[in-house]
């Protein structure tokens, strides 16, 4: 068996603006088992100004670029070695590394599968890691119509296209606009549609100060809204424990979950900021294995929480999608098919009626796919075994 590591450069049909910045590309990471006429892999997506594991690296972006590779390869070869020798991988070292945990733990996980399938004579599709009713095409998974932060004509567009197919819940990037533009556009939709009829969501990727965020959040709360993701920038404890307390609208927890990986850590977070909902995305919170921790200390804390995506390829989207599909989830989760892109992998996702389709004919022969695609649009890092 063989072990590579491909990197590739995922190209925005248009900037896909932040509060933090504006993203034009995105370099991830996929780390391969190849065995036979088989394949297993997992997708490691840090984002630059994001990722705790990619912030740590150096003082500019090549650095960190670099360093990040570097230690992807080095935990690889140690799976592979681990796997060669029949023995259990120590993915406990890599709580501090989610992205490059999340796409090693999907890897793992998609290898074993396959191996347990050929031993039942059971041939697997490479598109397919966690069988549900999901993955099975049988149960949509509700998910939320994002809207991207650009002008008030751009967001204005794109909201009138959701609404055209089907979204009943919008949630909309806000933080890069005048705050009286996006009052605007959200007050428009809520004069169209009440409550009952459209639910309306808002991230402010901690945009706002503390000098303004109880205004903001008394403004906003008038539209009736059903929750708002980070407020202000994470690291105010004690500030935003206060707006948990007496916010009128609903407050969620992301960034703020970033680099909290030991239980204990999370376990104070949770129990000082008592948040309402908890955003989950294995590539920046921990995993599948430090998400799942994360949603086990929230149940019995009696907070809600859903599942998101971290701007993944579809390789990753597809992963996150189909564990989400055996958490028996009901709330619309931040989940799609990676449709920001120009040059994105085929997927057996697709959005049917404004929710999350799986269908794993739609890849035909995946294995045969994903070889051609990795061998002629991606750079080959580092490869290990004959």
């Amino acid at each position: 068996m063989q072990a590579e590591l491909y990197r590739f450069e995922l190209q925005f049909k248009e900037p896909a603006m932040t509060s933090r910045g504006t993203y034009v590309t995105h370099t991830v990471w996929y780390p391969v088992f190849k065995w036979q006429d088989q394949l297993a892999l997992g997708e490691c997506a840090p984002l630059p100004d994001l990722s705790a594991d990619f912030l740590a690296g150096g003082s500019n972006e090549a650095e960190r670029t670099q360093a990040y590779e570097t230690k992807l390869t080095q935990y690889l070869e140690q799976l592979w070695q681990s796997v060669q020798s029949n023995v259990t991988p120590d993915f406990a070292a890599l709580r501090p590394y989610s992205s490059i945990l999340f796409g090693l733990e999907c890897l793992h996980h998609l290898y074993g599968q396959r191996k347990s399938s050929e031993l039942n004579a059971e041939p697997r599709n490479a598109a397919l890691l966690w069988p549900s009713s999901f993955s099975a095409g049988t149960q949509d998974l509700p998910i939320n119509g994002l809207i991207w932060m650009g002008s008030f004509e751009q967001m204005a567009r794109r909201i009138e296209a959701k609404l055209a197919e089907g979204y009943r819940c919008i949630k909309l990037k806000i933080g890069a606009l005048d705050f009286a533009r996006e009052m605007e556009l959200l007050t428009q939709l809520r004069q169209r549609f009440s409550p009952k009829e459209l639910e309306l969501r808002v991230d402010a990727n901690g945009a706002f100060t503390p000098d303004t965020v109880e205004e903001k959040l008394k403004a906003l709360a008038a539209l009736t809204l059903h929750s708002i993701e980070q407020p202000i920038k994470a690291g105010q404890w004690e500030l935003m424990a206060q707006l948990c307390a007496h916010s009128p609208i609903a407050i969620g927890l992301d960034e703020e979950l970033i680099g909290v990986t030991e239980r204990a850590a999370k376990e104070r977070l949770l129990d000082t900021i008592k948040p309402r909902y908890l955003i989950l995305k294995p590539s920046l919170h921990g995993g599948i294995s430090g998400c799942t921790e994360w949603m086990s200390l929230a149940r019995a804390r009696g907070i809600g929480y859903w599942v998101t995506s971290a701007l993944e390829s579809n390789i990753g989207l597809n992963a996150i999608a189909q564990w989400c599909g055996t958490q028996g989830v009901t709330m619309p989760q931040g989940l799609g098919t990676g449709l920001l892109y120009t040059n994105n992998v085929a997927s057996p996702l697709s959005i049917v009626q404004a929710q999350l389709h799986c269908d794993l004919a739609r890849v035909g022969d995946y294995d045969s796919y994903l070889r051609d695609f990795l061998e002629q649009h991606c750079t080959l890092v580092a490869r290990f075994g004959a």
